[in-house]
């Protein structure tokens, strides 16, 4: 039976693990690893599968790259693990997170834009009924002022 492991041990290994998932992120790393046979080997592939606890929302919160989650579970299927050992392979999945980068970034700024806008007559809009509500105010207390003149009066008048 094992030891149980320090915590100076369970952050080591925190670290090790958030950055062998990070790095499934780059497509020609694992064309390294393919061209070096480690998808071959069962014990390697049981660390992917083992690795697979890095989508839980407590643990991606750390990644950077979150499509590395999405390479982690291509990993799971044999037939992208023989596929990556070409140069061809990884060249297109790098293609595609430039694609996708490039579409997000785009995509990203047009809605922040949008909101910018949103945010703004949300802001002219709330200005105008505090205008309005001032102006409603001052009314009211004109009015109150008119009726407590014309009481005073009638009282006086009396």
């Amino acid at each position: 039976m094992a030891a149980p492991e320090s915590e100076d041990q369970a952050s080591l290994r925190f670290q090790v693990e958030l950055e062998m998932v990070q790095c499934l992120a780059n497509p020609y790393y694992l064309n390294f690893l393919a061209q070096r046979g480690y998808f071959k080997e069962r014990v390697f592939i049981n660390y992917l599968k083992y690795l697979l606890y890095w989508k839980e929302p407590a643990y991606a919160k750390f990644l950077k790259y979150p499509q590395a989650l999405h390479m982690l579970e291509l990993l799971q299927y044999e037939h992208l693990r023989k596929e990556l050992a070409t140069s061809q392979c990884s060249k297109f999945m790098d293609e595609q997170q430039l694609l996708h980068w490039q579409h997000y970034t785009r995509r990203r700024v047009r809605l922040q834009h949008a909101l910018a806008a949103e945010q703004s007559q949300q802001q002219q809009q709330q200005s105008q009924q505090q205008q309005q509500n001032q102006q409603q105010q001052q009314q009211n207390q004109q009015q109150q002022n008119q009726q407590q003149q014309q009481n005073q009066q009638q009282q006086n008048q009396q």
